[in-house]
């Protein structure tokens, strides 16, 4: 397992202290350890399809059972998995076909695919083809494995819901006034990200 974090992060993170003072404090509070990447994009889809409308904690305890059934989290391995077995881990069956889904591409091809070459539009437009996985799960592959600088999740609830007690005593926010704290933190909105997960949870967020 790889653990890198990114070439831009002290850089960034300085930045990002320097415009806005709230994010500052939470970086203070909070500054390690930073975003890493397993450089394995396929072990960070399968852990978002885990992670898709669930709690951490309920996640956390799925993927721990999914995890000692399957040994590895390969293609191959989540393709050839017993539909039940994979039940029995606390899995939907619409997770497991998402799953299913996701291994097939992989075996036919995307494993291939120079996505470091690829825009975040351009990744996104070709993860959404695989039945199942939505701009958030693409999204936490250009945050965790692409480690792209700059990527803001709206359809994240714990960053909105860490953004609107910052900015807003925890009152609910219009997208407009989102996007209008968001937009200040351009071109390091990913690290923002990270800082508003670790205001909520201290415990680093993985996929």
């Amino acid at each position: 397992m790889k653990n890198l974090a990114p070439e831009y992060w002290e850089e960034g993170k300085k930045n990002l202290m320097e415009v806005d003072f709230k994010i500052k404090e939470i970086i203070d509070k909070y500054e390690y350890p930073s975003l890493t990447t397993r450089d394995d994009m396929f072990f960070t889809l399968i852990r978002s399809i885990v992670g898709q409308q669930i709690s951490v904690k309920a996640a956390d305890t799925v993927w721990e059972k999914l995890v000692n059934k399957a040994q590895e989290i390969r293609p191959e391995i989540i393709f050839g998995m017993d539909k039940i077995e994979m039940r029995n881990c606390g899995l939907s069956e619409r997770k497991v076909e998402y799953m299913k889904s996701a291994s097939e591409k992989w075996i036919n091809g995307y494993d291939e695919i120079d996505w470091n070459n690829l825009s975040n539009e351009m990744v996104i437009n070709k993860l959404i083809e695989i039945r199942g996985i939505g701009i958030w799960t693409a999204e936490m592959i250009l945050i965790f494995t692409l480690m792209r600088p700059d990527v803001f999740p709206m359809g994240d609830i714990g960053a909105i819901r860490a953004l609107e007690k910052i900015y807003n005593k925890g009152e609910r926010m219009t997208k407009k006034e989102i996007e209008e704290v968001a937009i200040t933190w351009k071109p390091w909105r990913t690290i923002a990200t990270w800082y508003l997960w670790r205001s909520i949870d201290p415990e680093p967020v993985q996929y």
